[in-house]
């Protein structure tokens, strides 16, 4: 047991399983989706792995603070604090450079959406135009425009299967408030759909763990000493901790610093589909490493005392984790 303990804290620290954590694994395989038996995910494995993880994250919750005193900590965010005035910018701009790479490709929204209509292409490139006039009404129109196209897809493709692009309604929501007077909810809106988004994914990884085995296999990814399912079990849960870490607001910069390396080595497995599919994520992750969290009021702030927090963090993990995972297996 201590072996296991001490082999799963160094992955988790260090994000030793970078190639599949963070793939949309829908993209990399062509087999059927093969649902596990419900008795087979909540193993005594996963359980143990759960409690672990909702134990880190509440002693995390009383590191971070001390962690910022940090002399080098603080001049570089005194640095970042200088960026914050481009943040929106990054995403306007980035979101077009995005829709470029996608239309290019001949894909919408992630590489799994073909265009299949002139009507598609026309209104990508319509929003394109918009958004890069640099004017916040074009913004707000191109915006409006992109959620019709997010609305055609989600008629065609399910609400179920979108979910896992969800983060697309928040980039829509967020450029859509620019110069209102609800403009301050805009970011903290991108930190919900992103977090959200990224909790979503990582469940697919338990409920259809043979599709991440066949890309693991597929790709020869090292699976450093761990069994197949053992090994994609834990990556699940990587991603889902940081998706919960961006929507409670802990260590959101340097969340954005890991995922960002990480997108950038899946790249040299998985190509241009990686490219093409994550080109946006890189904009958000950027936004997160410019923003942190000055604007956003982490939910665990409603707490004072340190018991308090640690209890809520573990708790309110353990609850978040149960939701998602009854919620994809019973709709998957």
């Amino acid at each position: 047991m201590k072996k296991f303990v001490y082999s799963f804290l160094i992955m988790l620290g260090v994000l030793c399983t970078p190639f599949i954590a963070e793939a949309h694994v829908k993209w990399f395989t062509t087999l059927t989706p093969q649902k596990e038996h419900f008795e087979a995910i909540l193993s005594p494995l996963f359980l143990t792995v759960s409690l672990l993880v909702a134990i880190l994250l509440a002693v995390l919750t009383q590191l971070l603070p001390k962690m910022m005193e940090w002399s080098l900590l603080q001049k570089v965010d005194h640095w970042l604090d200088r960026l914050r005035r481009y943040s929106r910018i990054i995403l306007k701009y980035g979101t077009a450079a995005s829709l470029i790479v996608q239309a290019l490709s001949g894909s919408l929204f992630a590489p799994e959406f073909h265009i299949e209509s002139t009507f598609q292409l026309v209104m990508m490139w319509t929003v394109i135009i918009f958004l890069l006039i640099p004017h916040h009404v074009t913004t707000k129109i191109g915006s409006l425009i992109l959620f019709i196209l997010f609305i055609h897809t989600t008629i065609h493709q399910g609400v179920f299967h979108m979910l896992d692009y969800g983060f697309y309604v928040a980039i829509i929501g967020t450029l859509c408030v620019e110069k209102t007077k609800i403009e301050e909810w805009g970011f903290p809106l991108l930190y919900l759909g992103t977090g959200l988004s990224l909790c979503w994914v990582a469940v697919e990884k338990w409920v259809f763990p043979g599709l991440s085995i066949d890309i693991v296999f597929h790709h020869h990814i090292p699976m450093f000493g761990f069994a197949p399912g053992v090994f994609i079990m834990l990556s699940a849960f990587i991603e889902f901790v940081v998706g919960y870490l961006l929507v409670v607001g802990i260590l959101n910069r340097l969340l954005a610093v890991v995922l960002t390396g990480i997108f950038i080595l899946t790249t040299t497995v998985f190509g241009g589909v990686e490219i093409v599919g994550h080109f946006i994520i890189h904009i958000i992750l950027l936004i997160f490493i410019i923003e942190g969290v000055s604007f956003y009021k982490p939910p665990i702030t409603m707490h004072k005392t340190k018991l308090s927090q640690m209890t809520f963090v573990f708790l309110n993990f353990i609850f978040t984790l149960a939701t998602f995972l009854v919620l994809y297996y019973r709709f998957a």
